[in-house]
């Protein structure tokens, strides 16, 4: 794998179209014929557009042309002042390299899935004598057995919860299954047999771990049939209590199965993926089936010029998607999409195996597929009613605040402590895609010069460091979204004073700024406004602008909060052991469980310290002087 970079010189006068072809003639000089990614790059060096080609030169030779072009390609070689390339051995190496390259850089001209979130998945955890069940996202553990992909949450929790009345195995922590000496609550309801206190043996549990394994795996009619059998050996035997607990197992498994159930032919590992356009937006929508199970679906809403297909659409979003996730053995499309082979190619590469694509023309996968599109067509008319009621709102904020536009960006701002401890200033966003969760930022209050209780001076501080992080970062607003439009402050005069302040020592003249404070005994609803320069107003109790600025406001107050609260609660549980150089989890637990206490660790001797499994005399001495003087 190569790369390479051409710029032309400074073109003369004749303005950017001309410009643009220029630079893309001088790449072509030195453009090679091989497969690879090719970068349009602006003038900050910024990438425009990624995209992937069998052949660099043929490709790139394209866009030499400005007859046939679509006026997005146009003002796309408009803004183009350098490209460059990295050359693979092969195109499938060409399109994994693009995918993973447009996921990172996020060019404005590609295709972009933004919401791609991380599936969980349910975990069997070997790694003790007693194997735990539970829900699992992020990296796989090595010797972990793995069941998912789950659409959300939600899908993973509700299948957990009837699985443990299937297969009761523990969930709890190892730290929790070792201080128990009695059996907990997930045992009286029967979701749980308490290996912890041993109302279960070694083999019996190995069992239930071995057929939840089955059973998750697409194994059912095995893992009943047995279940079956003993629960008719124990009536037989006229031990109706276990055969009522059989019968109980075989009941969660059947609803599992009524809820997740699919009886389509060859279809043991697949994903749907069904595509559905309208008013120049798109949903794909996703539904996951594994080992004969429905693991739910979930919509997603890439971002994409109004004009481009259904088709292309959804080759760039299987690109992305399976960029950091192994794909299945088939994957179903509501259209076929340009270059299926090559795509399957690269998905099968990734996955290490083979992968299929197929686009279904009828029987019981087009109905799977058909299914999927009905979904992604009703998640898509009420993603587009509810863009239509939020742009409604945001006009309203724009002509509350006598802005020019409606505003892309509202930053929401508020302070959360308790008697100024473990302050923490909190700063929401929100725009025409409502909360933008992915912006929202804590600040960690830190001038020694803030008294305890200043909220004027925290949010001095909040507002200074916010803004002059952006002014480096984006000086010159390149990157309007990044930029607010409006800096609403829950507070009232004082509040917006220090905030009006900030800004015009920064430099900043143009961001509209206002402050909302609870009216008289704090009730909602009778909300005042204040801007600079203005008498501060109300709105009428009923006015949908005024619950939308109370829902931001809220949501601030909620997001300072909940972090104050988790800083509070790491400094409860701070010890003074955490400061002493060399002292890891391991050895404090150590001193711990001898001394009983930090004040025990404290108040001991240097032998009594150094009698201490796994404490050196060394680390004895290092604990025993920073008790004595600190250090």
């Amino acid at each position: 794998m190569t790369t390479a970079r051409s710029e032309p010189e400074p073109a003369g006068p004749g303005g950017a179209p001309k410009r643009g072809f220029a630079v893309i003639r001088a790449a072509l000089k030195a453009m090679p014929t091989a497969p690879g990614v090719y970068r349009m790059l602006d003038a900050k060096g910024r990438p425009l557009y990624v995209g992937k080609a069998k052949n660099l030169k043929n490709r790139v030779t394209a866009y030499g042309k400005a007859v046939g072009l679509p006026i997005r390609i146009l003002r796309m070689i408009d803004q183009t002042r350098a490209i460059e390339i990295v050359t693979t051995h092969t195109e499938v190496e060409a399109l994994l390299l693009e995918a993973n390259l447009i996921k990172r850089l996020k060019p404005r001209y590609n295709i972009i899935l933004r919401d791609d979130k991380s599936f969980p998945f349910i975990e069997i955890n070997s790694d003790h004598a007693w194997p735990q069940l539970n829900k699992h996202r992020g990296a796989r553990v090595a010797g972990r057995s793995y069941f998912g992909p789950f659409a959300s949450a939600g899908a993973v929790n509700q299948t957990l919860n009837t699985l443990q009345r299937a297969f009761p195995l523990r969930t709890c922590t190892d730290a929790e299954f070792q201080a128990r000496t009695r059996p907990c609550l997930q045992y009286q309801i029967k979701r749980c047999s308490a290996p912890c206190v041993a109302k279960i043996g070694a083999d019996a549990y190995g069992r239930l771990v071995r057929e939840a394994r089955q059973f998750l795996a697409g194994r059912n009619s095995q893992v009943q049939a047995a279940l079956a059998r003993r629960m008719q050996a124990a009536s037989d035997a006229l031990d109706f209590e276990t055969a009522a607990l059989y019968r109980d197992r075989l009941a969660a498994m059947a609803q599992i199965q009524a809820r997740q159930g699919i009886n389509v032919a060859g279809l043991a590992e697949a994903d749907i993926l069904a595509a559905h356009q309208q008013a120049g937006q798109t949903c794909v929508q996703v539904f996951f089936f594994r080992a004969g199970h429905n693991y739910g679906n979930r919509a997603h809403f890439p971002s994409h010029a109004r004009d481009q297909p259904a088709a292309e659409v959804l080759a760039a979003f299987i690109s992305q998607f399976y960029d950091a996730r192994k794909p299945p053995r088939t994957v179903l499309l509501s259209h076929p999409i340009d270059n299926q082979d090559l795509v399957a190619e690269a998905l099968s590469v990734r996955a290490g195996r083979r992968v299929r694509l197929h686009a279904p023309r009828r029987g019981p996968k087009r109905e799977l597929i058909q299914r999927a599109a009905e979904n992604a067509a009703e998640a898509l008319a009420r993603r587009l009613g509810e863009s239509t009621a939020q742009a409604r709102l945001l006009d309203g904020v724009a002509k509350l605040f006598d802005l020019d536009a409606r505003p892309e960006r509202i930053e929401v701002y508020d302070n959360s402590h308790i008697g100024g401890a473990q302050a923490i200033g909190g700063m929401i966003v929100a725009g025409p895609d409502g909360l933008t969760k992915s912006a929202y930022r804590k600040f960690n209050i830190k001038s020694d010069d803030i008294r305890p209780g200043d909220d004027y001076g925290m949010l001095r501080e909040v507002l200074t460091r916010r803004f002059t992080r952006l002014l480096k970062e984006h000086p010159e607003r390149e990157d309007p979204g990044r930029w607010p439009d409006l800096v609403l402050i829950d507070g009232g005069t004082g509040q917006l004073g220090v905030a009006e302040a900030v800004l015009h020592e920064l430099g900043v003249r143009d961001v509209a700024l206002a402050a909302i404070a609870k009216g008289p005994d704090r009730n909602a609803g009778r909300e005042r406004f204040f801007r600079p320069g203005r008498p501060p107003f109300t709105l009428a109790e009923r006015d949908p602008v005024l619950y939308y600025l109370q829902r931001l406001r809220d949501e601030a107050h909620r997001f300072a909060i909940g972090g104050h609260r988790t800083r509070r609660a790491k400094n409860l549980t701070r010890s003074p052991l955490d400061e002493i150089r060399g002292i890891g989890s391991r050895r404090k637990k150590a001193l711990l469980h001898r001394f009983g206490s930090a004040k025990g660790v404290a108040e001991a001797g240097l032998k009594d310290l150094a009698s201490v499994d796994g404490i050196s005399k060394t680390v004895a001495r290092r604990v025993y002087d920073f008790f004595r003087d600190g250090t």
